[in-house]
């Protein structure tokens, strides 16, 4: 799990350069196209893409750091065995989840992939290089929420209601 740990830190990493490259392609395609009547063919899909690729990277790791949105109003009210079993139902639901549309998303990848699909715009990428991060980043969320799923039942999980988010 240390190594799985360090995995998502360093694509939560990488996914925060990600975000910074679309900001600076964004920007420049606004200073080229406004100030300058030169607009960029590769600009905005370019950063789409990035965008599509930093978030979906960057799950596991937030799932892991409890940086998701969460609705915790409840869970103080309950004792640490019912805070065990709900932690553990709702990670085995993220897990389920997770897992078909890694699955489901594996597929649309391998079909653009074999029918070499491209976007159709004047860059036009082939499609399977977004697509591919469904399955990347829904695989490795559903991998974390197993993870969290076993720290909660086995108690290695600190699930007491005053927790915060943890570097």
């Amino acid at each position: 799990m240390k190594y799985f740990n360090t995995l998502t830190k360093t694509l939560a990493w990488l996914a925060a350069g990600l975000f910074v490259m679309a900001g600076v392609m964004l920007t420049y395609e606004v200073i080229a196209r406004h100030f300058f009547t030169a607009p960029t063919i590769w600009a905005a899909e370019l950063s789409q893409l990035t965008l599509i690729w930093g978030s979906l990277l960057g799950m596991a790791w937030l799932l892991e750091a409890r940086r998701h949105i969460a609705v915790d109003a409840l869970v103080g009210l309950l004792s640490e065995t019912q805070r065990r079993f709900t932690e553990t139902f709702a990670m085995m639901f993220v897990a389920g989840f997770s897992f078909i549309v890694a699955w489901k998303g594996g597929g649309i990848f391998w079909d653009s992939f074999e029918r070499g699909r491209t976007t159709g715009s004047m860059l036009d990428m082939p499609t399977w290089v977004s697509e591919l991060a469904i399955p990347v980043g829904f695989g490795l969320l559903c991998a974390q929420a197993l993870i969290e799923a076993y720290g909660a039942l086995s108690g290695k999980r600190d699930l007491s209601p005053s927790q915060g988010a943890h570097e």
